[in-house]
């Protein structure tokens, strides 16, 4: 029934241990399962006395007492059938919710690089999808068990009523085995090609609804209509298929049945005639065997939904226990201020994937409270070389030193909460302002936050919104305008007290009213702070302690504005682009 391949035994043995928490519960499944299979055969085993003492011998006394042993053994039935499906679907439902959170601990821990070569919407597809199906695994199983146990009471009836009836009623069994088989293959293939396509319509989704400015902008409607239809076809096509396989196995297992019947009623009919058997024993041993047929069938449902559990699980364990995919690990040196020095050390860093290098030979030093500045063309390294200090991504030569110490030797914790980034691209969670504001601090009042605000003069128009400070900001922060969102990350930054700061063109993409208010907001954030900046308008920087010209991943020079206006033509020529372009 099971294809038993090391792969399947693997799968079957990784799900069912996220049940073994609850393995009373299972326990007490199996016990209401005894008495499912038990009344079963009971009430198979009633049909003889019921047909020959009642309706034959016309016994008053079995007609008063038959009837309510029958009525009783229904009762243990349902009872035994709600206790089992109730602990099962309880066990189902507490393991979707430690896979799921298992998948999405494992998935937030990974490395960035990681996301850049991954679809966000596969990997919601298997949160929600794929672990949903491996839920069902254990109740599958137990539901064949059932199955099994039932058969197994059953056959015992019908040997023990007729053992000739009962080989003429077996002989078709080995028959019905290849189908459970055959269809059980087709469907746990047929299952990965359905996950991977849903997986696939979740990206689409999740990409369009992210990119609907672009889609509106451009008039596309009806051209992510149609791929999404196209999508959504194939996948009707996939789910079209399955369909096929599992109800075709349905039919079959029936025509097996009802082989094996004929050549019961044909045996047990001549016997009939003959005298041997009475006509209640036939009918009992014929309920008996009808009852055997309809587990049997049950056992091949089973199969099918267990072998599309498995396919979801060959999907979440492939993230779970892939052994390339490895969360990101730090030191166990706690970093603790204040900053002293940053230095890095012919450090040479390239993406996956990628031939060339995104830094090459990178050597620099920042001391305590200087303001190093990162200037360039797009693409010449600048931003890489900033992510490269939280540890965004690693390097692969040289080393970086805070402190005296390789970042690799502290923490993620302890580095990270220490480093402030205000980036070009303000992301903002759909909480509130103040959620937002105090974003990763365990414990913050109101005055703080509201300080914090007050340095990043994002105060008054929080006021000015519909529920002030409780003003959920939407998805990204859509209800409010670039600037405001900077600001409020410039908020959280303040509230941060990071000992070093790290501003990525932080008012590239602002308006010229915008930046100014938000660059007297990051006035107050450096002010007494180390800090890298990464520009784009050196206007905004001209006061920076040292500037770092690059170009291909390569420092070219560093030194005060004034130096490089006389040593550094590249920095001469990116100065005269853009004030050129101002007068």
């Amino acid at each position: 029934m099971i294809v038993a391949n090391n792969q399947t035994i693997h799968l079957l043995r990784r799900c069912l241990g996220y049940f073994m928490p609850y393995k009373l519960y299972i326990v007490a499944s199996f016990a209401a399962l005894g008495v499912v299979a038990l009344s079963t055969a009971g009430a198979a085993y009633l049909v003889q006395p019921a047909l020959d003492e009642i309706f034959i011998k016309k016994d008053e006394a079995a007609l008063m007492f038959i009837p309510l042993l029958l009525v009783g053994i229904f009762v243990a039935k349902g009872v035994g059938l709600f206790i089992q499906k109730f602990l099962m679907s309880y066990c189902g439902v507490k393991v979707l919710e430690q896979l799921r959170y298992e998948l999405f601990a494992k998935i937030i821990c990974l490395p960035l690089d990681f996301f850049g070569e991954t679809r966000v919407g596969m990997l919601m597809s298997r949160i929600i999808s794929d672990v949903n199906l491996i839920s069902s695994s254990l109740p599958e199983l137990i539901r064949m068990v059932q199955h099994i146990l039932t058969m197994i009471g059953l056959t015992g009836l019908i040997i023990y009523r007729d053992p000739k009836l009962a080989f003429w009623a077996c002989l078709v069994f080995p028959l019905a085995v290849y189908p459970v088989i055959y269809f059980g293959k087709k469907l746990r293939k047929n299952g990965r090609k359905m996950q991977a396509k849903v997986a696939d319509i979740s990206s689409h989704i999740q990409e369009s609804f992210n990119g609907l400015r672009v889609i509106k902008a451009f008039a596309a409607e009806e051209m992510e209509k149609g791929k999404f239809k196209d999508t959504v076809g194939k996948l009707v096509r996939i789910g079209i298929k399955g369909k096929v396989y599992n109800l075709l196995s349905s039919p079959i297992m029936e025509f097996i049945g009802a082989v094996g019947a004929g050549l019961v009623i044909w045996y047990g009919g001549r016997e009939v005639i003959a005298g041997n058997r009475t006509p209640g024993e036939f009918f009992s041993f014929m309920t008996a065997m009808v009852m055997l047929y309809d587990p049997f069938k049950s056992i091949s449902q089973a199969n099918n939904t267990l072998q599309q559990a498995l396919a979801g699980a060959e999907r979440v364990f492939e993230i779970l226990d892939a052994p390339e995919l490895q969360e990101e690990a730090g030191g166990s040196i706690e970093y603790t201020p204040p900053f002293e020095t940053l230095s890095f050390e012919n450090v040479t860093f390239s993406y996956p994937g990628t031939k060339e290098p995104a830094l090459r030979n990178i050597n620099l030093d920042i001391k305590a409270g200087e303001r190093v500045a990162l200037v360039g063309q797009s693409g010449s390294g600048k931003s890489t070389l900033a992510n490269l200090i939280p540890r965004f991504h690693v390097y692969q030569e040289g080393v970086i030193r805070l402190n005296g110490h390789p970042i690799s030797d502290y923490s993620l914790i302890s580095l990270r909460t220490n480093i402030g980034i205000v980036s070009q691209d303000p992301f903002l969670f759909n909480l509130s302002v103040r959620d937002n504001i105090a974003y990763g601090q365990k414990e913050v009042d109101q005055y703080t936050v509201e300080q914090a605000a007050k340095a990043a003069y994002a105060h008054d128009f929080i006021l000015e919104l519909p529920q002030g400070y409780d003003t959920i900001v939407g998805e990204k922060g859509v209800k409010l305008s670039g600037g405001q969102k900077q600001r409020l990350t410039i908020a959280r930054a303040i509230i941060k007290n990071p000992s070093l700061l790290i501003l990525d063109e932080a008012t590239s993409a602002l308006d010229t009213e915008s930046e100014r208010i938000v660059q007297h907001a990051l006035d107050n954030l450096i002010q007494g702070r180390t800090s890298i900046i990464i520009a784009h308008r050196l206007s905004t920087i001209i006061n920076a302690d040292r500037i770092a010209v690059m170009s291909k991943g390569e420092i070219l020079d560093i030194a005060p504005h004034s130096t490089l206006m006389e040593t550094c033509p590249t920095y001469q020529k990116l100065h005269q682009l853009q004030f050129s372009k101002q007068h």
